[in-house]
């Protein structure tokens, strides 16, 4: 049993933290993104507890992919069966129930118009190659178009499609070539690039109105890859209008509509998928995070009239192993039987408190997101509104040493991504230290 959490009961980071810190900067790549010192021990449920024995609230998830919880016993108990059972065999060159299961099973919940079939990865990344690789195959057309503030992966071709941040990008050049980027459901001509209603649409319209016109044959494009709520992007969520503008572009050049669900997928949003929310019906989508609670899987999932590559095409070796294949097959039961219609619940209250802290402080410049998919965007107040990072990684960082654990996305928001087993009480916990961060970075302003 854990106490309730935050429970801290040494300085941060603590004595054992300090010394396997030092321990990873003599060994470890130092290309990953350390927001503070937190070294896991163990976690259940939505607490996180370190090697000093200092328990923390956890509003990330390991971004956005422990769904069910830490370590929640069932799928603990299925991943131990089955790995007593059978860990490897190769989906590649073998069959086994598990990923055919699996399959079936995300088959019957894909937002997809007629039947589909699955690709089987490791990662969101792998995934979304796969998609790029499928849209070339099928329609036999070079241009893919993204979105800038889209995150798809640091492999090259989904890095390719990536347009968060040039730091992901800077030294990687040549990239894949034949991907443009447009504009999200952000207005790139205002200052702060707010999400405006009036004009996203006629940013995405003019701009791909220019690129059909002058550079790029509408002909020649063979997919356009959206997240219909960006993630690393920010936390965005796109009117209506937007979504219904790209899909109609799409059907009108038969171009393939490919959907990231990586982050937003797997009950995220209170739905099974972020596409259901607006109606979306893609040809493609692609998922990872939250499909397996923890275990490693990314899946391709295509209208079965494109996914027509013959073998040898595309492969991966460990892609759809039967142990994360089966961990994924009671995380979708879970989801089914509890936590969708949590995420719904919690989300709300989660949205609503953040509207609430964002009444009361003017660094808290808009809050949006749906269901366990929230983010508060940090401003500098005052009639400019300009965007905030270093007070959006002061108040992540002041979390922290008050027992709470957030990331940050886009430029200058905090993204709240708990697992879908979060409570009330977590939820108002989190709210309560979010904002006597707020309220600490704020007063030093």
């Amino acid at each position: 049993m854990i106490p309730p959490v935050p429970r801290l009961v040494t300085p941060l980071p603590g004595p054992k933290a300090r010394a396997w810190i030092q321990r990873d900067k003599t060994r470890v790549s130092p290309s990953y993104t350390r927001a503070y010192p937190l070294v896991a021990d163990r976690g259940e449920g939505a607490a996180i507890l370190d090697v000093d024995g200092n328990w923390f609230l956890d509003f990330t998830a390991g971004i956005a992919v422990t769904s069910t919880g830490h370590s929640h016993p069932e799928v603990v108990k299925t991943i131990a069966e089955q790995a007593a059972r059978l860990i490897h065999m190769s989906g590649t060159d073998f069959y086994y129930a598990p990923q055919i299961r699996l399959a079936e099973e995300i088959a019957e919940l894909a937002p997809i118009d007629g039947p589909v079939k699955v690709f089987f990865g490791n990662s969101g990344a792998e995934a979304n190659e796969a998609a790029i690789k499928l849209a070339r195959y099928h329609t036999r057309r070079p241009r893919i178009l993204a979105f800038y503030g889209s995150f798809h992966g640091r492999t090259l071709g989904a890095l390719s499609l990536t347009a968060s941040r040039v730091a992901q990008k800077r030294g990687f050049f040549p990239l894949v070539p034949g991907v443009e980027h447009i504009p999200y459901a952000y207005c790139y001509r205002c200052p702060v690039n707010r999400h405006v209603e009036t004009c996203d649409v006629e940013c995405f319209g003019q701009s791909i109105d220019f690129l059909f016109a002058r550079t790029v044959p509408p002909e020649e494009v063979a997919a356009i890859v959206l997240e219909v709520v960006q993630g690393e992007g920010g936390y965005v969520v796109p009117p209506q209008k937007f979504l219904d503008r790209v899909q109609k572009v799409a059907r009108e050049n038969g171009i393939l509509v490919i959907v990231d669900e990586v982050q937003s997928g797997m009950g995220r949003t209170g739905r099974m998928f972020a596409s259901e929310h607006f109606g979306v019906k893609p040809d493609m989508i692609t998922l990872a995070k939250g499909i397996a609670s923890g275990l490693p899987l990314g899946l391709c999932v295509a209208r079965e009239s494109i996914m027509n590559w013959t073998p040898g095409a595309h492969a991966s070796t460990f892609g759809g192993n039967p142990v994360s294949c089966a961990a994924a097959l009671t995380t979708i039961r879970l989801l089914k039987e509890q936590y969708l219609e949590n995420a719904r619940i919690q989300g709300d209250r989660l949205l609503d408190g953040l509207r609430g802290v964002m009444s009361r402080h003017a660094i808290v410049g808009e809050v949006r997101g749906l269901g366990l998919m929230a983010g508060a965007e940090i401003i500098q107040p005052g009639a400019e509104r300009a965007k905030d990072p270093k007070a959006r990684d002061a108040i992540v960082e002041k979390a922290f040493y008050r027992g709470l654990l957030l990331l940050g996305c886009g430029d200058n928001t905090v993204r709240f991504c708990p697992p879908l087993v979060v409570t009330s009480e977590e939820v108002d916990t989190c709210l309560r230290l979010f904002e006597e961060a707020v309220a600490e970075v704020a007063s030093g302003l």
